[in-house]
């Protein structure tokens, strides 16, 4: 039985670029030890990677009335086809290496119920990846020459143990907000949302929205409005830097003091719901300063 079990909602494999930074994210997951691999939704060309791959495939998910899979759906389905102790819900293009199966584990050993994320780093990679010998160093330096730090709005993995987020909101996958409510609903919870940024390095392969209406980031969006009000408003909308812990060195502990997360945590007090008024004026002032200070990385 492997601890961990990544799985995913993919994309259509028919754009050709989506098609080669998803097998590149999957082969990746693919070569961690201890690690089991799930693909989910019937959109062309899952199947026939997953069985190329000789990986498994769950076809079957509920879909909002666009036709796009639902977070609730798919968690049940990761519960429901897996026996590991942790799974981990990644998006398809990002690529994770052997950090995360460690911090995984050691996060495991110290806490019985958390959810840890984590920033990524934004890598350019047209071409398939080579994942011959060393390609977890090669990565690494790739994204030490020309990576970019995002963010700490881009949350793009979370491992968690298997009994938790067992029954989710029926959000739409893909879409803002979701997982901004993973991060609230472990801090508010158990108070173990733990940031593992220090300890892992992840790799967000830079793609286009042409997958989506108007071919941009579906801000704004009806859906993107419904999953908002799904997760309880801007209120419950945490990011990467509202976590409670941070792993550091292997151990799970408070916060080092950041000037990100200082701004953030005023930031959020100041956050109403229209963000009208002197306070919503404040909250996106703070807010600019912690996207600011947010793409400085976090390391050590």
């Amino acid at each position: 039985m492997s601890i961990l079990t990544i799985f995913t909602a993919p994309k259509q494999f028919t754009n050709p670029h989506i098609n080669i930074i998803q097998r590149n994210a999957i082969q990746s997951w693919m070569h961690l030890q201890d690690v089991t691999v799930m693909l989910i939704g019937d959109e062309p060309g899952i199947a026939e990677t997953a069985h190329e791959f000789g990986i498994q495939h769950v076809p079957e998910v509920d879909r909002d009335d666009k036709g796009v899979p639902t977070v609730r759906s798919v968690m049940a389905k990761g519960h429901a086809f897996t026996n590991s102790p942790m799974l981990c819900y990644s998006n398809a293009d990002m690529i994770l290496m052997s950090d995360l199966v460690q911090a995984a584990r050691q996060v495991a050993a110290q806490r019985k119920d958390f959810l840890m994320v984590g920033q990524r780093w934004d890598l350019d990679l047209p071409e398939p990846v080579d994942f011959s010998g060393d390609w977890e160093g090669r990565l690494h330096t790739e994204v030490d020459k020309r990576g970019e730090f995002y963010t700490p709005w881009g949350i793009d993995y979370f491992v968690f143990p298997r009994h938790l987020y067992t029954d989710v909101p029926n959000f739409t996958i893909g879409r803002p907000a979701w997982d901004n409510w993973m991060v609230y609903h472990a801090s508010t919870s158990w108070g173990a949302a733990v940031d593992a940024t220090r300890s892992v390095t992840v790799i967000h392969q830079i793609h286009d929205y042409s997958h989506l209406p108007g071919n941009k980031p579906p801000y704004g969006s009806e859906v993107a409005k419904r999953n908002l009000a799904l997760a309880g408003g801007r209120k419950c909308v945490y990011n990467v830097l509202d976590t409670d812990k941070e792993l550091i060195d292997g151990k799970v502990r408070s916060p080092r003091f950041h000037p990100a997360r200082f701004c953030r945590r005023l930031e959020r007090y100041f956050v109403t719901e229209n963000m009208g008024g002197y306070r919503g004026q404040l909250s996106i002032q703070f807010g600019k300063l912690t996207r600011y200070f947010g793409k400085f990385p976090r390391k050590g």
